[in-house]
Order: structure tokens, then sequence, then C-alpha cells
């Protein structure tokens, strides 16, 4: 079922409309503060949905984990990321956020199904980077201080 979530995604990705996103996406980047309204929105959208599903519940994460990786990178703390991955995710963050859709929201049903695809593609394809981001985060997080201290 994921794997067919990840076909749709991919073929949602060469639509003329998730390419203007791309093109959005890419003006985004050099706006900071827009960016950064985005980044809340989107954060908001993922903790609005209400599920008790596993798999909701690891994209739900990875998608928050997306979110701490581009603000990271915005601050300057975090650089080791392709440019053209950002770009996508930001476009998969508009995408979601925004009410037209290739299949519109309001739907019942179908309307998520789009996001959910893109989403699913997104993660597939972005996997390394949530990886490496993660090992990152929990090397900050680790106290260096005491290495070789008993």
């Amino acid at each position: 079922m994921i794997s067919d979530w990840i076909q749709k995604g991919l073929q949602l990705s060469q639509n003329p409309i998730f390419k203007k996103f791309m093109g959005r996406a890419g003006v985004l980047m050099a706006k900071p503060a827009k960016l950064a309204f985005l980044l809340s929105t989107a954060y908001t959208k993922l903790l609005d949905a209400e599920s008790k599903e596993t798999g909701f519940q690891q994209v739900k994460n990875l998608m928050h984990t997306f979110i701490r990786l581009v603000k990271a990178y915005m601050s300057g703390e975090y650089r080791n990321v392709a440019t053209k991955s950002l770009l996508v995710g930001v476009a998969v963050l508009l995408y979601l956020v925004t009410p037209i859709d290739i299949i519109p929201d309001f739907i019942p049903g179908l309307g998520l199904l789009d996001d959910l695809s893109l989403i699913a593609w997104f993660i597939s394809s972005f996997q390394t980077e949530i990886t490496k981001f993660r090992n990152w985060e929990d090397d900050r997080s680790f106290d260096h201080t005491r290495i070789g201290t008993f």
C-alpha cells in the first residue's frame, strides 16, 4: 500500500501544478520570514491531524523532522543537505498547506489522498537526508564534555 502511495506521489510530483509549487519554493527559500510562516502553518496542520494509525504517526514525525531541518538550515546551524532536496520538501509543504490541490482537500475521502501520496513519495526519496539530520541532532544533544570522565 505504501509503495502505491509513493508511486502516486511520484506521478503527482510531475504534475504542472506541483511544478508551480517548486517555483514558489525557490522564491520562499530566499525569504526567511515567509518560509518560517510556512513551516509554522505546516506544523500546525500536521498537529491537527488526529489519527492513531502507526503509519500516519510515522509520516507526521518525519515531516516534523523535515520542518526542524529547514529551521536549522535557515539559521545556518545545518548545511549538510542538497538544495534541490530542500526545494522539493518546501514545495511539498506548500502543497500540503495550500487549499488549491490536484484533488481539493474538501472532497471527503479523496481530498487528502494526493497530499498523503506526495508526502509518502517525498519521504521515500528524502529518507537519507532525514537520517543524516537526525544523526546530526543526536550528536548535538550528546554531552561531549563527559568523554573520558568517570
